[in-house]
């Protein structure tokens, strides 16, 4: 197996209600639907990178023995991922509790229970993989030390810096492309000021991207910045976008794909994504994602170009 991705993070099943609006502090809401689907930031991204990517896809995961499990190891097969599960009888699979609201925003909770105990003897031989992609859903040590080890192993390093915490140098320094949002950016850059692309100026990754939402995405390579302007869809379900991004984003990369192309694809698999329910059920297929770009080929949005650029600073500099 050459040229494969290996993802190395969480896996859990997401516990979603409907309602009308997410609760505030103390307040109790009155929900509609209930449904379970498979989750986690990192199986997430794997399903992205095999279904909507096309790309090979390996994925490190630690699951608990309960019924939890199986429709998470049946998702991430379906999607074509090969798996190296480990299995603890310690504690139970991970969870998450959402509150998907009718304008498609959400609010998470996640119970790490095996995630929690992925260490870093756990990491599989790296030999045919090109691509490490990680999440912060796991222990931040263990995070570090396989990117680290592949790093040493010439393997490229993809982070998604979520959820937001601060990062230690030595992952920092391992990385070869860093995905964050708004949020998660002002996190890491904890102390500056200024807008995105000054904040970007400050991180010596050597690609970091920050994604926008409706607005699109703003990347700095090699000293210079490259902007998306987000594909319009009318959303249902943002659950799960940005991780379908970030598969997508190393997909593309991994098949050879130049930034700007890259950036292009991970957006449109996004948008694709919160038009539909379930964080992997809402995965588009690769076949999806390049008809949709096709169809959007014609359709030229200038002023969105414009307005993101301001919104970055850099209204007076080349994208």
């Amino acid at each position: 197996m050459s040229n494969a991705i290996l993802v190395a993070g969480s896996a859990n099943l997401d516990f979603v209600v409907r309602a009308a609006h997410v609760p505030a502090p103390g307040e109790t809401v009155l929900g509609r639907e209930f449904a379970t689907f498979p989750g986690g930031k990192g199986a997430n991204q794997a399903v992205a990178c095999a279904r909507a990517g096309g790309a090979t896809t390996r994925m490190l995961l630690a699951l608990g023995e309960d019924p939890y499990a199986a429709p998470l190891e049946a998702s991430l097969r379906g999607a074509g991922v090969e798996l190296h599960v480990v299995r603890t009888r310690e504690t139970a699979t991970g969870t998450a509790f959402i509150c998907l609201a009718d304008d498609a925003e959400n609010a998470i909770t996640v119970a790490p229970g095996a995630n929690a105990l992925l260490r870093a003897e756990h990491l599989p031989p790296l030999a045919g993989v090109s691509h490490l992609l990680l999440q912060l859903e796991t222990p931040i040590d263990t995070v570090t030390a396989y990117a680290v080890a592949a790093r040493a192993a010439g393997v490229t390093v993809v982070l998604n810096a979520a959820p937001a915490r601060e990062l230690p140098t030595a992952l920092l320094d391992a990385l070869d492309v860093l995905i964050v949002n708004e949020g998660e950016l002002a996190t890491i850059t904890t102390g500056l000021r200024g807008r995105i692309a000054e904040a970007l100026t400050h991180l010596a990754v050597p690609c970091v991207i920050v994604t926008l939402g409706a607005r699109g995405a703003c990347a700095r390579a090699r000293g210079e910045f490259h902007l998306r302007a987000a594909y319009r869809v009318r959303p249902v379900d943002t659950t799960g976008a940005g991780d379908t991004f970030c598969g997508a984003f190393t997909a593309a990369s991994c098949q050879g794909s130049d930034l700007p192309d890259a950036l292009a694809f991970a957006s449109a698999a996004g948008a694709l994504a919160t038009t539909r329910l379930g964080a992997q059920t809402g995965v588009p297929a690769r076949d999806e994602v390049e008809k949709f770009r096709r169809a959007q080929t014609a359709i030229a949005d200038d002023d969105a170009l414009r307005q993101l650029a301001a919104y970055c600073g850099l209204e007076n500099r080349s994208v």
